[in-house]
């Protein structure tokens, strides 16, 4: 079994209950706001991630740090959540939780996830252009736009929509050129 898989093991039980939890107080899009902000929150600072994985942390300091953060920002169901995660020592996979929780709702809301890796951020007029060339693409109705800067691009940019990628970086265009050089 790959680590991925045995992640996704843990993380969907914890996403489902979420996700059902959500649902039965009608707060699934406002959880789902939450954690979302959690996951920038988790993928901008790489401090809180090396405390929140380190073992030898104790729990109490981690709850007390991650009350601090967000005790403004989320609702006290989200935030006991997290101590659960904490005491359970499930709290290293609240990334993929997170991921799998935000991928069973966009199913649940027939909502189209789509990756966009680039150098640079997008404005909102980029970002409203693409989602509407994604939406005439996939005939969709909803798109989710999930941003993420990959300096290794160059320029342009990648999106990966399930399991189609479209590459319209400088490194994709040199590579296919370098693989081209190197067949003659």
């Amino acid at each position: 079994m790959s680590n991925q898989n045995f992640k996704e093991k843990i993380a969907t039980p914890y996403a489902e209950a979420l996700i059902n939890y959500a649902q039965s107080v009608n707060l699934l899009s406002q959880v789902t706001d939450e954690l979302s902000s959690i996951l920038t929150v988790l993928s901008e600072s790489k401090d809180l991630e090396i405390l929140l994985l380190n073992p030898i942390m104790s729990r109490s300091v981690k709850k007390e740090v991650l009350k601090q953060l967000f005790k403004d920002q989320v609702q006290e169901f989200t935030l006991n959540f997290l101590f659960v995660l904490v005491d359970r020592r499930r709290i290293s996979f609240l990334n993929i939780i997170i991921q799998k929780y935000l991928e069973l709702t966009y199913v649940l809301e027939s909502t189209t996830i789509a990756e966009l890796y680039s150098v640079v951020d997008l404005n909102e007029l980029q970002q409203e252009n693409l989602i509407k060339k994604i939406q005439l693409m996939t005939n969709s109705t909803k798109v989710k736009l999930v941003i993420s800067k990959d300096p290794d691009l160059i320029g342009g940019f990648i999106i990966k929509i399930g399991s189609k990628i479209i590459d319209a970086s400088l490194s994709g265009k040199l590579k296919t050129m370098s693989l081209y050089l190197d067949t003659n």
